[in-house]
């Protein structure tokens, strides 16, 4: 039996501010202040500024010369490249993973499925984004590839503000079970292991919801991004 290590304060203080950041608590724009978060997540300093430079590196949060930090407003032009690479990503473990070679892989992908079904029947549409991710991530780790999964993860939580916003795209329309639906509808392609049919299934995934109208709420509209989100609704992804 594999003993886990407990969670460090700077992961949960990470996973809190992005979870403040998925409940909209925190906008984009919005100054980090760091008096009212430690008081806030009960939290010291030095945990809390590790956490804040994790955000930081992921392009979630933007230190600006004598104002401080703040939470940073994605562009289309960053929705494109993280959709983009995700979807590259994903083609290069189905291709290299399915069929699945060792169990042990898909049981990971059963055991991120079963907490990700869990969130869905609480109602805990937070911890549908987060396993959701966990699930993606173990389908990446079906390749066996760990600088493809490594790359995978380096892109996670701007991955998970895009899903974030994706749930809210497609909240009057699916349920969080339909949600959890969805994807053991995923899980049931890939353990029939054709990886032609894993990426047919992936392209309808439902995944790009969000991408509707996506132009009018962003800024920082760029020559690609326009091109691609064209050819997204023009059915090419």
């Amino acid at each position: 039996m594999r003993i886990e290590a407990p969670p460090s304060m700077v992961q949960l203080a990470t996973e809190a501010l992005m979870r403040m950041l998925l409940s909209g608590r925190l906008q984009p724009g919005d100054r980090v202040v760091e008096n009212q978060l430690t008081q806030e997540l009960g939290v010291s300093r030095p945990p809390l500024r590790e956490a804040m430079r994790v955000l930081e590196q992921q392009g979630l949060i933007t230190q600006q010369p004598r104002r401080g930090a703040f939470v940073t407003q994605l562009t289309l032009h960053d929705i494109y490249e993280i959709v983009t690479l995700r979807r590259e990503l994903e083609r290069m473990a189905v291709d290299l993973g399915v069929p699945v070679r060792e169990p042990a892989r898909l049981a990971r992908c059963h055991a991120a499925l079963d907490r990700h079904g869990a969130c869905a029947r609480a109602g805990d549409w937070i911890g549908v984004l987060e396993e959701a991710v966990e699930f993606h991530s173990s389908v990446i780790g079906l390749s066996g590839h760990r600088r493809l999964e490594d790359a995978y993860r380096s892109i996670q939580l701007q991955m998970l503000l895009c899903m974030g916003m994706n749930r809210q795209a497609r909240a009057s329309g699916e349920s969080l079970v339909d949600d959890w639906d969805r994807h053991r509808r995923l899980l049931g392609v890939i353990e029939a292991g054709s990886p032609e049919a894993v990426h047919r299934e992936l392209a309808g995934h439902g995944d790009m919801a969000f991408l509707d109208g996506i132009e009018d709420r962003v800024g920082g509209h760029s020559p690609e991004s326009l091109a691609w989100l064209k050819r997204v609704r023009e059915g090419d992804r």
